[in-house]
């Protein structure tokens, strides 16, 4: 399948909502019980660095940056969020997507991204690692379900060869 790699949009909102819902159902990739409104999502993530697959139409999977802090010393390092939808895993849409936002991040002048993984989640792991991340520690019992199942996160992170 042919897709591009392209700027997100606020009219994309439907369809990258929808993705980060099948994220939520797997109960593996977030801590969050449900989507949130564009407006809450917006505000949450900067306004560089998001970035869509596109095919045609369609929205298959989805990154974004959000700071880690408003101190000057980390306006360099940010959290990264990357979902791709189900019916596109396993045609290297994470990685094209993850692969673009390092370049546009490091365009941007970001020296460090870093993700907090749900240990159960081997497949984002993989994909992280793939794209030059490191794991860096576990997290234990970090985070607990709706449920109350709680859950390890693997803090993993990737230093720009470029700063």
């Amino acid at each position: 399948m042919n897709f591009v790699i392209d700027s997100m949009k606020p009219e994309d909102w439907p369809q990258i909502s929808e993705i980060y819902l099948e994220g939520i159902e797997t109960g593996i990739a977030t801590f969050a019980s449900q989507v949130p409104t564009w407006e809450e999502w917006d505000s949450d993530h900067t306004e560089i660095c998001r970035l869509v697959a596109r095919h045609g139409d369609s929205i298959l999977g989805w990154t974004a940056l959000s700071q880690t802090s408003r101190r000057h010393s980390y306006a360099g390092v940010a959290e990264l969020s990357i979902y791709v939808a189900s019916k596109s895993k396993g045609l290297g849409v994470g990685t094209a997507l993850l692969t673009a936002l390092i370049e546009a991040s490091e365009q941007a002048g970001y020296w460090t991204l870093w993700a907090g993984i749900l240990s159960d989640n081997a497949a984002s792991r993989g994909l992280h690692k793939k794209c030059g991340f490191r794991e860096v520690g576990v997290r234990e019992r970090l985070g607990r379900m709706d449920d109350g199942t709680w859950h390890d996160v693997v803090l993993m992170e990737r230093r720009s060869g470029r700063f």
